[in-house]
């Protein structure tokens, strides 16, 4: 079973077909050292800035900027109160909170004191929140909220539980920002939707690893600022944009929630080079009269679902911002991304990240090994048997294609693909074509197990009106072969849908 120790690998046979990364930059930064973890560990990184510049502005939310001096300060200031709390290196700790300097502060702390961090959705109820603390068995929760707190107490009575302002008794800090690269940093817990969520342990050096990537191929520098108005309990949020704007030493807005005014005045007002959202939020922002304010920003970023490439053609033209679209996953961070120069292909995903070695097996599953990679989830030998392969790459779960370019484009879960009478009907790929329907919002695609055919293609569409089965048959037979045509049809009005607006396909019912 892989340790999490990584180290780069010379690219194989199996790779071919996807360019190297270095070709998509700029002939000058074609030099970019491979070593995406010379910096150590993400703590490291952060510091550095921090002590190079104490006066630099950090973050901001409710009218005032925390600068690097008083972030390193009142991270120091936390860190010494959980130690004093009696809390150890090593020990977990869930944080579920809504976006908040206070969050950032517990969660940098908790991280310097070496503790592990388990993010929690805010939306989590009692089963839920019993299903973490019994697989995470931390020593502390840091909550916001009477309920979750609640949960917490629940699933141990014996649990410590924080408010977000950690308001202990203060105790000088010790033995700070003293982990190795390999010190696990975070349990990502999975979305379960086919079980119970795992715990996937990321180290210092995998979470460092994937946000180097991204400086690299992003541009991502200190001069960038980053509108954020994703939730800090999922790693869209969280290991990317918290995590990538401290190390490029740059700074960010925290929204608490997303609102599109919102986000438009603080591009505005503070001057944002940056914005990273899902598609839900494009698809409202595109709404918007003011959407070509967004024309200002240097680079707006979509992921966590599939952003559908008439959405992706529809912002551009009202914004002028042709919205990189990239893939990742909690496992192993990001993974793939559009180029920053060169063309964003709607549609797809883009090319594999610096230090990140794609394939596809024989059923066309991504199969991805590097530095930013997991070592596997907390406490389950079984599950990490299956999810790498003899060579060490793990395997996603995505099917996708690589075109004659080299664009990764992601077709479906292969534990959602449907056997049809004998052929391979893959969800996206239907998706896509129900999505142009006039009448449709967005669409769902699964398979429906049948006596006759082994499982039949089930659209779940989310309309006003209900749609005419036969005539929705009839449309995607004109764009696609027979078997891929829907045989059920139910219309809804609104898709189930995680914090991030992923459908949750398992939730879906005839009823």
């Amino acid at each position: 079973m892989p340790t999490g120790e990584h180290q780069p690998h010379a690219p194989s046979a199996a790779t071919t077909g996807t360019p190297d990364w270095l070709a998509h930059l700029p002939a000058e930064r074609r030099t970019v050292p491979l070593d995406l973890t010379r910096r150590g560990t993400l703590v490291a990184a952060w510091l550095a800035y921090w002590e190079a510049d104490p006066a630099r502005p950090v973050l901001h939310q409710a009218g005032r900027w925390v600068r690097a001096a008083e972030l390193e300060e009142r991270t120091r200031q936390v860190a010494g109160r959980l130690q004093g709390a009696g809390l150890q290196p090593g020990d977990r700790v869930i944080v579920s909170a809504d976006s908040s300097i206070e969050l950032v502060v517990a969660h940098v702390a908790a991280l310097r004191a070496g503790l592990v961090v388990v993010p929690a959705n805010t939306g989590y109820r009692s089963e839920e929140f019993a299903h973490l603390v019994a697989d995470s068995q931390p020593a502390a929760a840091i909550v916001d909220a009477d309920d979750r707190a609640a949960y917490c107490r629940a699933a141990d009575e014996n649990l410590l539980i924080l408010g977000v302002d950690v308001d202990l008794a203060d105790r000088a800090a010790r033995s700070l920002d003293e982990v190795s690269g390999d010190s696990p940093a975070l349990i990502g817990y999975t979305s379960g939707t086919t079980g119970r969520p795992k715990g996937a342990v990321l180290s210092h050096a995998n979470l460092l690893a994937s946000v180097e990537a991204l400086l690299t191929a992003w541009r991502w520098t200190a001069d960038d600022r980053l509108v954020l108005a994703l939730p800090l309990f999922h790693m869209h949020g969280l290991g990317v944009g918290l995590h990538g704007t401290l190390a490029a030493g740059a700074s960010a807005v925290l929204l608490e929630r997303f609102d599109v005014d919102a986000v438009l005045d603080a591009a505005r007002d503070h001057q944002a080079t940056l914005f990273f959202g899902v598609p839900t939020m494009y698809t409202r922002l595109v709404e918007s009269p003011r959407a070509a304010e967004l024309a200002r920003l240097r680079l707006c970023v979509s992921g966590s679902a599939p952003l559908p490439a008439d959405l992706h053609r529809r912002f551009e033209a009202v914004s002028g911002q042709r919205v990189l679209e990239r893939y990742g996953m909690t496992e192993t961070v990001m993974l793939v991304s559009n180029p920053y120069d060169g063309e964003r292909r709607p549609g797809t995903v883009g090319f594999p990240l610096p230090g990140v070695e794609l394939r596809l097996d024989e059923r066309g599953e991504v199969l991805v090994r590097g530095p930013n990679v997991f070592g596997g989830y907390r406490n389950r030998p079984e599950a990490n048997a299956e999810a790498f392969d003899a060579d060490g790459f793990f395997r996603t779960g995505d099917l996708a294609s690589i075109d004659a370019d080299g664009y990764v484009t992601l077709v479906g879960r292969a534990k959602e693909l449907i056997i049809s009478g004998g052929y391979n009907v893959y969800p996206r790929e239907v998706e896509d074509v129900l999505r142009r329907h006039p009448a449709i919002r967005d669409a769902a695609v699964v398979g429906t197990p049948d006596p006759q055919w082994g499982e039949v293609v089930t659209a779940y569409v989310e309309s006003d009106d209900e749609v005419d089965a036969v005539a929705l048959k009839a449309f995607v037979g004109e764009h696609l072969a027979d078997y891929k045509r829907p045989r059920l049809v139910h219309t809804v009005d609104t898709l189930p849908r995680n914090a991030l607006g992923k459908v949750q396909k398992h939730l879906l019912s005839p009823g």
